[in-house]
């Protein structure tokens, strides 16, 4: 982002006063209370600037980067306990995965931890019969995923690349349906020709790709998940860049039920007095290419994240 350009963040916080000063009251699943808009504008967020990758990692208030990180591993590995993130000391996904709210959505069956077929699972084995978050599903399924990523690599200008968590007959299984659910991958050629009267590309004369993502969310909590929603998916788009040898490209996300909870709004009123700050750069210190499995958190290096305090926020299950 160029000095004088104004700072994406700032779509983010548009969008919280939008919800707070026009939001219609409303009760949700978790019995909190929302004030919510439907369908805002949508948000953008470039991933590079000049060639250096840039992660949109909200300032005005401190992310959980740790967590963000942990999670995104831990879906690209297809793991559904939330044990599994307990352990590194992640603890968002605990109030979904406790004896008392596993029985509240009759999955009484369940050991403690096991959210069913969730994220990571519908990523990896889409399709497959779910038995248990201790099952090796290994070859089971439709591994989405990979598939993106053979089609990244062999036929970039495939109009196919989804990931896709919405899975309505896995849904009875699940601890919670997924909120984000829905992404298409694209890749474009920055400097080729451009309209009607564009020669017909050659292999040539193809630029490197730059590898953009759009992310659809049906359920948008603006204090606590959006924030951590745009690192987490900014994120898996540097990822596959990196693994395909492409550029990082730009981050659309689009939303429909956008919501503030009623307990939220003291915390987002002070976060709206704040000035935006600079967003950090990403290193990924892999060598380019290889597989999008066997990532660690000390992979990603970011650098000149100075964000202002946090702001403690309750999490509605």
């Amino acid at each position: 982002m160029g000095s004088t350009s104004v700072h994406e963040e700032h779509q983010y916080l548009n969008l919280v006063r939008e919800i707070l000063d026009q939001g219609e009251r409303r009760p949700d699943r978790t019995g909190t209370g929302t004030l919510s808009i439907f369908a805002p504008q949508s948000f953008k967020f470039q991933l590079n600037d000049n060639g250096r990758p840039i992660l949109p990692l909200l300032t005005t208030k401190r992310v959980f980067l740790r967590a963000v990180i942990a999670e995104l591993l831990w879906f690209i590995e297809g793991n559904t306990s939330s044990l599994a993130l307990n352990d590194v000391g992640v603890k968002i996904w605990d109030g979904n995965g406790s004896r008392e709210f596993l029985d509240s959505v009759s999955l009484t069956h369940r050991e403690v931890g096991d959210l069913g077929p969730v994220y990571g699972f519908q990523w990896r084995h889409f399709g497959a019969e779910y038995v248990d978050a201790k099952t090796d599903y290994a070859g089971k399924g439709v591994d989405q995923l990979a598939e993106i990523i053979h089609k990244l690599r062999n036929n970039p200008y495939d109009r196919r690349m989804i990931l896709s968590a919405w899975n309505p007959r896995d849904f009875k299984s699940m601890a919670l349906p997924p909120c984000h659910m829905f992404a298409q991958f694209y890749v474009s050629y920055p400097g080729r020709g451009r309209g009607i009267g564009a020669a017909e590309p050659t292999e040539e004369s193809k630029p490197k790709g730059h590898l953009h993502c759009q992310l659809y969310q049906r359920s948008c909590d603006m204090g606590l998940g959006i924030p951590f929603n745009i690192a987490s998916y900014a994120l898996l788009t540097h990822m596959l860049a990196h693994v395909c040898d492409l550029v990082p490209g730009s981050l659309t996300h689009v939303m429909g039920d956008a919501h503030v909870y009623i307990d939220h709004i003291d915390a987002l009123q002070t976060q709206l007095e704040r000035e935006p700050r600079p967003f950090p750069e990403l290193e990924i210190t892999r060598e380019k290419g290889g597989s999008i499995d066997g990532w660690k958190a000390e992979d990603f290096v970011v650098k000149g994240y100075d964000p202002h305090k946090s702001i403690p926020m309750n999490m509605s299950v």
